[in-house]
């Protein structure tokens, strides 16, 4: 039986997010999978993944907001940003708490972010972190994406100059860069030593699941129908119509439906002008 759905996965620190996406498709016998926005092998935290014919939704779900835990340390910086770089840059600085508050608004709302050199950012065509790891980039030649940061809370301050932070974001946000560019305010460098992904969308962490609890059968798998919250209609024969491609007459507001054809959820239908399309074909 063909497995259709989402399911949120714990990631572990250590493990790329296609590596995570194989072992759920190998442990579920799933015909197809994959994920809603990468983590870093550094990170960790919420993967959701999709099965089946739930990669459809990638395009309807990867620009949804994200929130993150993550600890930045002030006073160098490495190659990549994080802990995986060699540190590249060091200063003496004694950055405080108050330090860091008074800088937060500066960051807060829509700004201009430069991605990381050693990211998965497009450069006339191939990956920047290849060109960089052959020297053929640098920073300038990245350019900047605007971004929305809606809100970053001061956790604790782990130890001196070490400091964990809650981050709520847009899609496409860097951490990394966040964190270089709080330390160019500060007057020093940063580095990101961990990230946890908390939230992506309407999807938290406290609803993930392991490898080890999917390999021992302790999982939930979301059902497509269950991912909209959109108004329900049943159809009859048109059903069958709307499958084949077909445009049909339906006397319902304009907007954006769940659709049901012999009881079966059949995907998203739009509706314009009395007239109504299969926007997402889920079957």
């Amino acid at each position: 039986m063909e497995i259709n759905g989402i399911i949120l996965v714990n990631k572990e620190k250590g493990l790329s997010s296609n590596k995570v996406v194989n072992k759920v498709k190998y442990l579920l016998h799933a015909n197809k999978a994959g994920h809603l926005g990468t983590l870093d092998v550094l990170g960790e935290g919420l993967l959701p993944v999709t099965l089946g014919k739930g990669t459809k939704l990638f395009d309807l779900f990867l620009n949804k907001d994200k929130e993150y835990i993550t600890t930045f340390k002030f006073g160098e910086t490495t190659t990549t940003l994080d802990s995986e770089g060699e540190i590249i840059n060091k200063n003496n600085v004694s950055i405080s708490s108050k330090d860091i508050l008074n800088i937060i608004p500066n960051f807060i709302g829509k700004i201009n972010q430069i991605p990381p050199i050693y990211s998965a950012k497009k450069i006339a065509g191939k990956k920047a972190y290849q060109l960089a790891r052959n020297s053929q980039i640098t920073e300038s030649d990245l350019k900047p994406k605007e971004i929305e940061i809606y809100d970053i809370k001061l956790l604790n301050c782990v130890e001196n100059n070490i400091f964990q932070f809650k981050v709520k974001c847009s899609s496409g946000t860097y951490i990394r860069s966040l964190c270089r560019d709080m330390a160019t305010a500060l007057n020093t460098y940063g580095v990101m030593l961990d990230i946890i992904r908390t939230k992506c969308g309407d999807f938290s962490l406290k609803d993930a699941f392991t490898l080890n609890d999917i390999e021992n059968g302790n999982y939930a798998i979301l059902s497509l129908a269950s991912l909209f919250s959109y108004q329900s209609i049943f159809l009859k024969e048109e059903g069958a119509k709307l499958l084949n491609g077909q445009i049909i007459k339906i006397h319902l507001n304009d907007g954006l439906y769940k659709g049901y054809y012999n009881e079966n959820f059949i995907g998203i239908i739009e509706i314009k002008n009395h007239k109504a399309k299969i926007a997402i074909r889920l079957i």
